[in-house]
């Protein structure tokens, strides 16, 4: 159990003081080690998990509830589902629509910081799917009720799409609640994520929700080296796949002064922090459960490090979701499900004896945390 490694500073903070650059080569295997260490999949930590949440630069959550939930429990030791659902309540962690688009839960301090920095990410997605339906309609006045609608009370984005377009005649429903979701900071508010409980997904502004502003002066340069902490060492091409935002070369050209220098196997400069995990590529990784839509597989241009090509079609379908996927030797070898108190997984391959010791301990350490103590684990082997 350990308490490292933990992102260095505040997106506000300043470029972490550096380390020499070198042009030693990291194969995949290398780089799976360092990623899955700073994920705490080596390793459980023992981290409060609004420190996790923080760490990880939020978890992919647009599947409500339980991913973020599965997600801090494969890295968490002694986590408990209300622990999280206290902190939704709380307002110390909230769901907002952030890297790539998606929905992320994330700190109410991270809302604050990271969403101006994503705010291209949204707009492009607003452009090129939303915008044509919106011929002559003034955004930003459509923005502006949106606003006045929603810190009137929390609003489904079918309610409030209907509300808009009383307004806006002329505009389509759901791309008016669509300009609502680029244009304003929504967070999606309680019951929505909870434990058990769950509900539609209503949205109110972060600003209205949390009693704060944004963040009036976010470093891009201190989010790029969160996500080192968190997911390096990464091409500038990883830090876009992760975040969606473009032009992101300049920034670590940048920062590179500070930072140390590996390439892959292609010759693509890695970018890393100078003192974040790189365990040896011989340290064993244990079996691990990740979450349906885990950020580990999703956060990398080249998923090669932890997702073989050969298996991203079983686990990425092609109607966008990400299942739950088994982790053996550090990467992914099946996928698996909770079906009627059964966890079913499904091995690509053949695992050894001790392999399937392991995904019976995960297995039932799941089935626990669900509430399913009376379930089994079941293994099939696809080879």
């Amino acid at each position: 159990m350990t308490r490292g490694p933990v992102a260095g500073g505040p997106v506000t903070g300043s470029p972490v003081a550096g380390g020499p650059a070198t042009g030693r080569e990291l194969d995949p295997r290398a780089l799976g080690r360092a990623l899955l260490a700073r994920q705490h999949l080596l390793e459980r930590t023992d981290l409060a998990p609004a420190e996790l949440v923080r760490h990880l630069v939020g978890l992919q959550a647009q599947a409500a509830p339980e991913p973020p939930y599965l997600g801090l429990l494969s890295r968490l030791d002694g986590f408990r589902p209300e622990q999280l659902s206290r902190l939704i309540e709380d307002r110390e962690v909230v769901r907002i629509g952030l890297q790539r688009g998606t929905i992320h839960l994330v700190t109410a301090e991270d809302c604050l910081a990271l969403r101006p920095l994503l705010q291209p990410v949204l707009d492009r997605g607003l452009a090129g799917n939303w915008a044509k339906r919106l011929p002559g309609v003034d955004l930003d006045a459509v923005a502006a009720a949106a606003r006045e609608l929603v810190e009137q009370q929390p609003l489904t984005f079918q309610l409030l799409g209907a509300l808009l377009a009383e307004r806006f005649p002329a505009g389509d429903p759901a791309a008016l609640a669509q300009v609502a979701r680029a244009r304003l900071p929504l967070v999606q508010v309680p019951p929505r994520g909870i434990w058990g409980r769950s509900g539609p997904a209503a949205h109110t502004t972060a600003e209205h929700w949390l009693g704060r502003p944004l963040d009036r002066e976010p470093s891009l340069d201190a989010l790029v080296l969160r996500y080192l902490a968190a997911f390096g060492p990464a091409t500038a091409a990883d830090v876009g796949k992760w975040s969606g935002l473009t032009g992101l070369g300049p920034v670590l050209a940048r920062l590179a002064p500070d930072l140390v220098l590996f390439r892959d196997g292609r010759g693509r400069t890695l970018y890393d922090l100078p003192h974040a995990p790189r365990p040896d590529r011989s340290v064993p990784a244990p079996v691990r459960l990740l979450a349906p839509f885990d950020n580990l597989l999703l956060s990398h241009a080249d998923r090669g490090r932890v997702l073989p090509e050969e298996y991203r079609p079983r686990i990425m379908t092609v109607n966008g979701i990400v299942l739950g996927a088994l982790l053996l030797d550090g990467l992914v070898a099946g996928s698996w499900r909770i079906d009627g108190g059964v966890l079913r997984v499904l091995a690509f391959g053949r695992p050894g004896r001790a392999e399937l010791a392991g995904i019976e301990a995960e297995g039932a350490r799941v089935l626990a945390f669900t509430g399913d103590q009376g379930g089994r684990v079941a293994v099939e082997q696809d080879a």
